[in-house]
């Protein structure tokens, strides 16, 4: 019987011990960069899949979580002066030096020299992807980042496209290729996924209070009415 009771506590410190050890593919603050492509005027006028004010929210979920986790970021733009104007707010609010984006004229990120060796001289072998259009500016270097024995996640509802479907498909080619979807909100709360990480606590629900929607509703909600 002592020996039954000692195996079931052995067997209980083991099973507290396992569960506390994450999977590895879930992003952290360390094991990934992150690529944010042609968030700009153009690029946002015939976006048709989502609607442009859930855009630019989702977008300043993952600019601010970036900011907030210090993740190795790059942002790109195509033809900013020439044809697609200045990038959004929701970037620049938390990458006000536009001096350090790397604009090109490659639809395909993955191909202008400059912005490849950005990207890959982060040292990350595991990329998150988000911008503007789906099927074109994301699919490429998505592609291109998975030929070349990259992880890539791509954050789909901070992507847009002309149309729901070409949205869709793009996102089904490539999940099919091997990338894996995430949302913009599961992006950020990954990367905190600890209440008690109190380094990143606040401004994590300060974010959110401002741009997570009905979330955001109910973190005020209990910051003023709970005092929590």
């Amino acid at each position: 019987m002592k020996n039954y009771k000692l195996l079931l506590v052995i067997l209980l410190i083991t099973s507290a011990v396992v569960a506390q050890k994450p999977s590895p593919s879930l992003l952290n603050p360390t094991n990934h960069s992150l690529l944010l492509i042609d968030y700009e005027g153009q690029m946002g006028f015939a976006t048709a899949s989502i609607p442009i004010d859930q855009l630019r929210t989702n977008v300043a979920i993952i600019s601010g979580a970036s900011k907030i986790f210090k993740i190795p970021t790059v942002v790109t733009t195509v033809a900013e002066k020439s044809f697609s104007g200045p990038v959004f707010p929701e970037v620049t609010q938390f990458y006000p030096d536009i001096s350090t984006y790397v604009d090109r004229t490659t639809m395909n990120t993955w191909e202008d020299m400059n912005a490849y060796k950005a990207i890959t001289g982060k040292g990350k072998k595991r990329i998150v992807m988000a911008g503007l259009w789906t099927s074109v500016c994301i699919v490429g270097p998505v592609l291109s980042a998975l030929s070349e024995g990259y992880e890539v996640y791509i954050i789909t509802d901070a992507c847009g496209d002309v149309s729901k479907e070409a949205h869709e498909m793009a996102v089904q080619r490539m999940i099919q290729a091997g990338a894996k979807p995430m949302t913009s909100m599961q992006y950020i709360l990954e990367l905190q996924r600890d209440w008690a990480r109190q380094e990143t606590y606040k401004a994590v629900n300060d974010l959110m209070q401002q741009y997570g929607g009905a979330y955001g509703i109910g973190i005020q909600y209990a910051r003023q009415m709970l005092k929590h």
